[in-house]
């Protein structure tokens, strides 16, 4: 192909005291974002009930509580920066402060259990498409990236000129003609030099001239925008 122009125990409290000292209750209760810790002397969490249509749309804070705490144990979609955000005007500046009592807003953020069919369409939509690592596959590969691209080219245009300019081989280099005497080398199964590998490279693919599908976008990207398409070449381009 021609040039182109990022490592003494503590005291124990006694009981009725720490009974005592836990009825004070009211302050805010600053807890941890990820992983929310209690002293001894705190109660362990209430479990929050409420009428089926109250618990859907809110949750009241108790001790022991933060808002990671809350997202996970109702599912809240985004978890508990999505929860922040629902309540800031009630929780404040600080997200690791919530107080007992505090009542805050779900509605629309618990997460809807996925149907089967919903979940099937998902597998089909992300399911990732393999192809077999050999000129076959390297050909369709890049077919279908060529295709989101709107780059041209057919299969037997880029097989055709693949068996003329390398025969199959990725690893293929011309160290004798012109391009080379100039310094930059045809490389690669579409015989690609390295300024028309730069200029063409198509972004998603390997910056690697030598990498197959890379080289194989790159080089029907040049031939697209020179000659309409790969499928116009029919000798040394």
């Amino acid at each position: 192909m021609p040039a182109l122009g990022k490592h003494r125990r503590t005291r124990t409290i006694p009981l009725a005291y720490r009974l005592i000292a836990l009825g004070t209750g009211g302050a805010a209760l600053a807890l941890p974002l990820v992983t929310a810790t209690t002293a001894s002397a705190a109660p362990a969490p209430q479990k929050v009930t409420a009428a089926p249509s109250a618990a859907k749309t809110t949750h009241t804070v108790v001790k022991g509580e933060s808002l990671a705490k809350i997202a996970d144990a109702r599912s809240v979609s985004g978890g508990w920066k999505a929860l922040y955000k629902n309540n800031k005007s009630a929780v404040g500046d600080n997200p690791s402060l919530i107080r007992p009592g505090l009542k805050l807003k779900l509605a629309g953020a618990a997460k809807a259990a996925p149907t089967a069919t919903a979940e099937k369409t998902d597998t089909v939509q992300t399911a990732a498409k393999s192809y077999t690592n050999d000129l076959d596959g390297w050909i369709r590969e890049s077919l279908d990236i060529m295709a989101q691209k709107g780059i041209p080219g057919s299969y037997d245009g880029i097989h055709r000129n693949i068996m003329r300019e390398s025969g199959g081989n990725p690893q293929a280099i011309n160290n004798w003609d012109s391009n080379a005497a100039a310094g930059t080398p045809s490389k690669g199964l579409l015989q690609v030099i390295a300024p028309t590998f730069a200029a063409y490279h198509v972004a998603g693919t390997s910056t690697d001239s030598y990498d197959p599908v890379a080289n194989i976008t790159a080089a029907c990207n040049y031939a697209a925008d020179r000659y309409g398409s790969i499928d116009n070449v029919n000798g040394p381009y």
